[in-house]
């Protein structure tokens, strides 16, 4: 059995909200979702602390733990899902699998992107346990290094790296995880906004280091969306 856990920090302007929640129901899967204030949406349990990322672990932690079924999707509030993305199934439950057919948009442009290697939390999928028992293994090292809200993205956790299984412990990890991709039939669209947790990174001067395979797209092109009629753009 398969389900869905979803994370928010109630920020979301509309009708990035309603439509990003309206495609995730779609899905017809369980789901178990995480808020720092109340939400109807799914099985919602409130993690009480301020914005930022050891609080989005905890949230992670809290929805994993509500979750039904053996596999979870992870899904954020401003990512758009196609139905396409849930027919997946982990062929092994010790893997962290990443759907790679994802566009990143910056909300109202004409324009998308996307390159190699861009592999998102929010397209991840793996067994529940198995990602349960990594978050809290990434909960106790935040403890441990004694990261606070104030704290703004400390360069160890950077190193850490934020998708599981993308990091060896040589390399600065905390587990020895191995990841793996897929690609739906149909992309997930990355919206970012001026909200958005990470940095928006939709253009080349937005990174140090080039990635490869650079490519942009109109939005009318994207196969299997309409991101103008649906936002009304």
């Amino acid at each position: 059995m398969k389900s869905i856990i979803y994370y928010t920090d109630n920020e979301l302007d509309e009708p990035l909200n309603s439509i990003v929640q309206m495609h995730i129901h779609r899905s017809n899967l369980p789901i178990a979702s995480a808020s720092l204030k109340p939400i109807r949406f799914g099985e919602n349990v409130v993690v009480e602390g301020e914005r930022g990322y050891p609080t989005m672990v905890n949230q992670i932690i809290a929805a994993l733990e509500t979750a039904v079924g053996n596999h979870v999707f992870f899904c954020e509030h401003d990512v758009l899902y196609h139905p396409s993305h849930f027919t997946f199934t982990p062929p092994k439950d010790n893997i962290f699998y990443y759907n790679e057919n994802v566009w990143r948009w910056l909300y109202g442009s004409n324009q998308a992107m996307r390159h190699d290697r861009m592999i998102p939390l929010s397209s991840m999928c793996a067994n529940r346990e198995f990602a349960l028992e990594h978050y809290r293994l990434r909960a106790a090292r935040i403890k441990e290094k004694g990261w606070t809200q104030d704290s703004k993205d400390p360069k160890w956790v950077r190193v850490m790296g934020y998708e599981p299984g993308t990091k060896k412990k040589k390399r600065g990890g905390i587990t020895d995880d191995d990841f793996e991709t897929w690609s739906s039939d149909f992309p997930l669209i990355d919206i970012r906004h001026d909200k958005t947790f990470s940095p928006p990174k939709v253009s080349l001067r937005d990174f140090t280091h080039k990635p490869k395979n650079w490519r942009e797209l109109p939005i009318e092109k994207i196969v299997g969306w309409d991101l103008k009629e649906l936002f009304k753009l």
